[in-house]
């Protein structure tokens, strides 16, 4: 039986770090288990004050989303992910232009054809 040749040993070791280990599977799933009970205390248990409860559930959202993105999708800046990086990060940008642009039509098609000068028994009347 032949020894394996170097290209083969380096690509199938760059093969098997890319998609993770036991151990940061495990970490993954603890930092989202941590952050998911956050959550669920800044709603239920009111650890934060009333006017910061939104902001706190976004923050550990997006903390969660960077976590899940690290550990399961294995997105980093290494040199073999800086590629499927560069296109989720892509991919994340046109759908915020997308649903911001949208929204921003529905707002001005709501502001510019909507009567404001009208009563609602007027708007509602049969003449």
């Amino acid at each position: 039986m032949s020894k394996p040749s170097q290209s083969n040993v380096t690509h199938a070791h760059a093969h098997h770090a890319s998609h993770g280990s036991v151990k940061s599977y495990v970490i993954g799933m603890l930092l989202s288990l941590v952050l998911t009970f956050a959550s669920f205390g800044v709603v239920m248990a009111h650890l934060v004050p009333k006017s910061m409860g939104l902001t706190a559930v976004v923050v550990l959202c997006v903390v969660q989303l960077l976590v899940q993105l690290r550990y399961f999708l294995h997105l980093g800046s290494s040199a073999d992910q800086r590629a499927n990086t560069g296109i989720f990060i892509c991919t994340a940008l046109l759908i915020v232009i997308i649903i911001a642009g949208s929204l921003w039509v529905i707002h001005n098609a709501n502001v510019n054809m909507m009567p404001t000068q009208i009563s609602v028994e007027r708007a509602l009347a049969r003449d």
